[in-house]
């Protein structure tokens, strides 16, 4: 489980778009230790680059640094998807607190003492792209990218979408985060 989230994240920011990582040539690193995790649970301010640099130290051989910087605890969880942490002390997103965050494949989330997930979706403006009494999923888009690259071949594609959700290994709470993504797509020739 923890390989197939640590392969994840490091597979994602592996394909960092060829325009962020000309920002990074030029200069213009990401230093993840000033990041702030409630703005990037929130979608605030942060880009598909700025997670990966993220998720690079988390996983990286200053993981240990990274968890401590953050006041990140590993939690046990059955959800081989999320990577689970406990929070040394509790952040606001939404106008709620929590001590508790998950990782995916994309992105940190939230994990809030709210059973139903329907008022903070109301609140962020999200529709359900799922809405049943055992599941809820819903997004909305926040920002899109696309850079032809440069280096000729591919076009890449960024995606900012806030989540709200519910899962099945964390009852009686929701999920609510950001998810930075990115698409590789050929060119036609």
């Amino acid at each position: 489980m923890r390989r197939l989230l640590r392969a994840a994240l490091i597979g994602a920011a592996c394909f960092t778009p060829a325009a962020a990582l000309a920002q990074a040539a030029a200069g213009d690193q990401i230093d993840p230790a000033t990041l702030d995790l409630a703005k990037l649970i929130e979608c605030r301010t942060y880009d598909v680059p700025t997670y990966n640099a993220l998720a690079f130290w988390l996983v990286g051989d200053e993981a240990a640094q990274a968890r401590t910087h953050f006041g990140l605890t590993e939690e046990k969880t059955d959800n081989f998807l999320l990577k689970a942490y406990a929070l040394k002390a509790p952040i606001t997103v939404f106008g709620r607190q929590t001590r508790h965050i998950v990782f995916t494949s994309s992105g940190p989330m939230a994990v809030l003492d709210e059973a139903d997930p329907h008022p903070l979706a109301r609140q962020l403006e999200i529709q359900p792209a799922i809405d049943l009494p055992a599941k809820f999923l819903g997004e909305r888009e926040i920002s899109t990218t696309t850079d032809k690259g440069e280096a000729g071949g591919f076009t890449y594609k960024t995606h900012v979408t806030l989540n709200v959700s519910t899962v099945t290994s964390h009852p009686g709470k929701t999920l609510a985060g950001c998810s930075y993504t990115f698409e590789m797509i050929e060119n036609a020739p």
